[in-house]
């Protein structure tokens, strides 16, 4: 019996998907992609032959990564994030895998619904690119990226709130150096039960 779930109107053709991972309706997995474990991929997700993606990833609905994209542990990536491979497609001319160039996202980091990511760029751990935004550039560990073209104009904690200039969380109320990712979750799950 399968330790991960494909729904009935899903299409799983890689053998190496980790436990408790969810891949839901009319979404595609190729052959020769690996998926870590306690991932959940939306509907209408494809991911192409050779794509890497971590344990503990989340992917939205109508998200296409494409060869040579990684995802590290733990990414999110919203709704109709778009991936590429290829700096120079033509129809007409097929270069193949070994022109592809590749991309990372970091550990822990979240693409905002919407953005996109061209080739050759590598995202962070922790950081965050908002919604709609084009990352034409490396983007280092923590930053907030916003805009088209993508432009760096802070950076967040490991929660995901902003960090003042001091690299101070008030979300948290820890500065950066102190903070860790399970300090972060269990501020955030504080504050959510203090809400109500």
């Amino acid at each position: 019996m399968s330790k991960f779930f494909v729904h009935e109107k899903g299409i799983c053709e890689s053998n190496t998907i980790g436990e408790g991972t969810r891949i839901w309706a009319f979404s595609h997995v190729q052959s020769n992609v690996t998926i870590g474990s306690g991932c959940n991929l939306g509907e209408h997700v494809f991911v192409e032959s050779g794509v890497q993606i971590g344990n503990g990833c989340t992917i939205k609905n109508g998200v296409a990564i494409w060869n040579q994209v990684t995802l590290e542990d733990d990414v999110f990536v919203g709704p109709y994030v778009v991936f590429t491979n290829d700096i120079t497609p033509r129809a007409f001319i097929k270069r193949g895998v070994a022109f592809y160039r590749p991309v990372t996202i970091g550990k822990g980091a979240t693409l905002g619904a919407n953005s996109t990511i061209v080739c050759g760029y590598n995202v962070g751990k922790y950081a965050l690119v908002g919604a709609g935004a084009v990352v034409v550039s490396d983007i280092p560990d923590h930053g907030l990226v916003v805009g088209n073209p993508g432009r760096v104009i802070g950076r967040v904690c490991f929660c995901g709130s902003r960090l003042d200039p001091k690299d101070y969380c008030s979300a948290c109320q820890l500065p950066l150096q102190e903070n860790s990712p399970d300090k972060a979750k269990d501020a955030v799950l504080a504050l959510a039960r203090a809400a109500g």
